[in-house]
């Protein structure tokens, strides 16, 4: 048992030569050359490639046991088993450290040279799910400062030995988060500056711009300019939203610290407009919010809300993690209710799942996500099909109007900007197969920027935020609000989460490592070789005929979501080859006809028609890693 636990820990560099790397996206012909300020974790000047890699969750886990129990209680670490030398796939284990290490190491030999920045949204600590082995302060620091180090042999400059200053040691910019198992206990996150705050403030030294360490300490909230003067990435602390942090009480009240947060938010958000900056939000807990699943509290739910349409000229879109599950959702404006957002009214209690998120629960409330865009107000995707058609060898999608086409104003115009779309990522941690996902935006337009331009500089603090910092401290609550954010000017443009412009995100490439098929081919230490080790294209927005996503922009998003919505699908987005199902040979229920006499009713086999789109979508939030017969038994996929 000593040996198994200690052989995967050994394993430090592993053969990790992909076979898809042909499936990489090539870099933008013709793109600019950007000079980046030294203190933007950057090269002087770098090349932009037009891609950035969103990674999460990856919860390495010393203790895994290579062919230990996947059981529960024994979590990988103990008795005897199938854990994989890779990890334990489709089970609640951690990642071993075989798996980090073989992780980045492809992303050393793929994608290394071809992205422009990081993305990383939090839960780099095992999870708290052994009695017999619990947690310490000492271990969640370990493993985020091993994880950083990862990072450091990626992305580390070779020629940095001089150099003293601790946030020009990479190669490109990377953007840590606080995962809600990045802290002890778990979930559980106090108003700052608390000792996590002001450790991970040392942690993430690397990372963390200098004249925003201030602002982290106090909440651990904070953003990089990864193109310095033109577009910034924001690192939002969802704990303080997350409904399972009992430490706090939304972000109604001035005293507390989800409260504060918008506020720097909005003064940071408006500072950027002044300078024509854009930004990308990003954080560890997703704004879920279905009838069963409610992850943020409804007045931080209500504000995000507001501000991402009040500042829909510059905001690109959210990226998330935590939920494991590879899948978008959409925030409608016309739900934001002002009194429930400033705490003046009672909000509507949905239920706290706070005891993780079963394959069963993950199924509700994909369901409920369905549900909820077949309510999608008019044809919204009239006039918007999708047509494919071959242009040297590739899938190209563009809009094609009908003669009956109108952009309802029910979705807000053209542009949909009624709503904002949130993109959750799937996690490395193998509770399907490990995942990852390179974004391609839009580079059109970009110059040129002097070394010597701002930086990351944070607007001073509002005299109304500075009354919530005095509130806090005197342990005083007030519920009053600072009033909305500005909006757009009349005359400006939609933004670049509407209308494909410079930094609009253009696709996204999914890339997962078949664990089923790599651990396989081990089958003990001295017995068998190191099998290889690599991710593979699961599928690309830009060529998915199924998706058929013209870009990512939000009327995009809509379009899809109301085909996904559709429980009497299209001829096209039929499933060509049905699931065959045991249903009953009797009179339809839509006929509502009686009949005097019961026949007795025959069972057979009856092919029965599938939402293409809708089965995909499901396939897909697994990774892929559940069978036909396993969807069919949680989803049903028959005409409703």
């Amino acid at each position: 048992m000593i040996l198994r636990r200690l052989f995967p820990l050994l394993l430090s560099t592993l053969p990790s030569r992909c076979a898809a790397d042909t499936n990489l996206q090539k870099p933008l012909k013709g793109a600019p050359v950007i000079s980046h300020p030294n203190t933007q974790n950057s090269v002087d000047a770098k090349t932009l490639q037009g891609k950035f890699l969103h990674i999460t969750d990856l919860h390495p886990d010393r203790f895994y046991s290579f062919a230990s129990s996947t059981d529960g209680d024994d979590a990988c670490h103990w008795g005897e088993g199938s854990a994989g030398i890779f990890g334990a796939e489709k089970t609640d284990c951690d990642s071993p450290i075989t798996l980090v290490n073989a992780t980045f190491q492809w992303i050393d030999d793929n994608l290394k040279d071809s992205i422009d920045f990081v993305v990383w949204t939090g839960d780099s600590a095992r999870h708290d799910n052994d009695e017999l082995i619990p947690r310490t302060d000492d271990q969640v620091i370990d493993l985020n400062s091993f994880l950083v180090e990862k990072f450091v042999e990626v992305f580390g400059k070779e020629d940095n030995i001089n150099d003293t200053d601790p946030t020009n040691d990479f190669t490109i910019p990377i953007v840590p988060n606080f995962g809600n198992n990045d802290i002890l206990p778990h979930n559980i996150f106090m108003p700052g500056p608390n000792r996590w705050t002001k450790t991970f403030a040392h942690v993430w030294r690397k990372f963390i711009p200098e004249e925003q360490t201030h602002a982290f300490e106090r909440g651990g909230w904070f953003f990089v300019e990864v193109i310095p003067n033109q577009l910034a990435v924001f690192s939002l602390n969802t704990l303080y939203f997350f409904t399972s942090n009992v430490a706090v009480n939304g972000c109604a009240d001035e005293s507390e610290p989800g409260y504060e947060q918008f506020e720097w938010l909005r003064i940071q958000l408006q500072f950027l407009r002044q300078r024509g900056m854009k930004a990308i939000l990003m954080g560890h807990v997703p704004p879920a919010r279905t009838e069963s699943k409610q992850s943020w509290d409804e007045t931080c739910w209500q504000k995000y809300v507001l501000w991402l349409q009040q500042y829909r000229d510059i905001v690109i879109g959210g990226l998330y993690g935590h939920m494991n599950i590879d899948h978008f959702m959409l925030q409608d404006s016309e739900q934001i209710d002002m009194k429930i957002l400033n705490g003046e009214a009672p909000q509507f209690k949905r239920p706290r799942k706070s005891n993780g998120f079963s394959i069963q629960s993950s199924a509700q409330y994909l369901t409920e996500l369905r549900h909820k865009w077949s309510q999608l107000p008019g044809k919204v995707e009239a006039g918007t099909t999708r047509v494919c058609k071959a242009s040297d060898g590739n899938t190209n999608f563009v809009r094609r109007k009908s003669k009956h086409e109108r952009f309802p104003d029910s979705i807000g115009g053209e542009w949909g900007e009624r709503y904002s779309a949130t993109l959750v990522g799937a996690s490395v941690v193998p509770n399907y197969y490990p995942t990852m996902r390179i974004f391609e935006y839009n580079t059109t337009g970009l110059h040129l920027t002097s070394g010597n331009g701002q930086n990351s500089q944070e607007y001073p603090s509002s005299a109304g935020l500075a009354q919530a910092r005095k509130h806090r401290k005197s342990g005083k609550s007030k519920k009053h609000g600072l009033g909305k954010p500005k909006p757009p000017s009349k005359s400006s443009p939609p933004g670049p989460a509407y209308s494909p412009q410079t930094f609009s995100l253009v696709s996204y490439s999914q890339y997962f490592a078949n664990l089923t098929r790599i651990n396989a081919a081990f089958v003990s230490p001295g017995k068998s070789p190191i099998p290889k080790f690599s991710y593979e294209l699961e599928y690309d927005t830009k060529n998915d005929t199924v998706y058929g996503l013209f870009d990512l922009t939000v009327r995009s998003y809509i379009d899809l979501a109301a085909r996904i919505g559709r429980y009497k699908p299209g001829q096209d987005d039929l499933l060509s080859d049905a699931l065959e199902q045991d249903v009953e040979d009797g009179p339809s229920m839509s006929t509502k006809k009686k009949h005097k006499k019961k026949k007795k009713k025959k069972h057979h086999k009856k092919r029965k028609a599938i939402n293409k789109l809708w089965y995909t979508f499901v396939n897909r939030a697994y990774v892929g890693a559940k069978d036909d017969e396993e969807l069919r038994d949680q989803f049903g996929f028959t005409e409703d």
